[in-house]
């Protein structure tokens, strides 16, 4: 690998770092700046026919959506996550909000999990507002989310999938919601690696047997990686 004339694994490790101390450095955590996001690419949804198609859903019996802030984590990009429940209009969304903007949380920690089910108008609805993070983190008695960002996640992208496995998607939630946050050195094996919003969108919806979901790398960049989802839909997000 040459990175900037620098060759070899040593070098290429010392370029993760540095990348991990960059994005971490909110930890995944908004910004009190509105996001003025211009999704790439087409604003036309791939694979779209039917009811579903008249609702601006993702065809299939499964599907996914990736939600993203693009000025969140110092505009590294944060990302949340959603999967449809075969069978009618209800899907399951959340993230990993890591209100305290801290590089490491123990596993048991506050880490802003959270997670409800509604249709796919309620979860647009309420993922374009923040409406259940920061009611959540308060009545629980978490920290709140910093800031008032209008408008916290201005893009999301979907995809339909002929697989899907609901049970081990809600399982992966509550392994997420427990295990801590960490971007860096692990405390406990001394490895360079990560437990961030991606990894937890990702983990999600790999459990879920997302298709053509992209691999995300430990210590990947939330705005890079939403970049390589092909055959995603690709549309803004508007408070509604």
């Amino acid at each position: 690998m040459n990175i900037g004339g620098l060759r070899g694994p040593l070098s290429w490790t010392a370029t993760v770092a540095v990348l991990a101390a960059l994005v971490g450095v909110t930890g995944c955590r908004q910004t009190s700046t509105r996001a003025e996001a211009k999704p790439t690419g087409t604003e036309r949804i791939t694979g779209m026919a039917g009811p579903a198609a008249a609702a601006g859903q993702p065809v299939g019996p499964g599907g996914a959506c990736v939600f993203i802030k693009p000025d969140g984590a110092q505009r590294f990009g944060h990302v949340g996550w959603g999967f449809r429940v075969p069978g009618g209009d209800r899907w399951v969304y959340g993230a990993v909000e890591n209100p305290s903007g801290k590089l490491y949380t123990p596993p048991g920690g506050d880490i802003g999990a959270w997670h409800a089910e509604g249709s796919y108008a309620r979860m647009l609805s309420e993922m374009s507002r923040d409406a259940l993070p920061h009611a959540r983190l308060r009545s629980r008695g978490g920290t709140p989310i910093p800031g008032k960002s209008e408008h916290p996640y201005s893009r999301y992208r979907c995809t339909g999938s002929s697989t899907y496995d609901v049970a081990a998607a809600r399982a992966t939630i509550r392994t997420v919601a427990a295990r801590g946050f960490l971007v860096g050195v692990d405390p406990k094996t001394g490895k360079l690696t990560s437990r961030d919003c991606l990894d937890a969108t990702y983990d999600v919806l790999k459990a879920y047997k997302t298709r053509r979901l992209t691999p995300a790398v430990k210590l990947s960049i939330p705005n890079v990686w939403v970049e390589s989802l092909v055959g995603w839909s690709d549309k803004r997000l508007t408070p509604r």
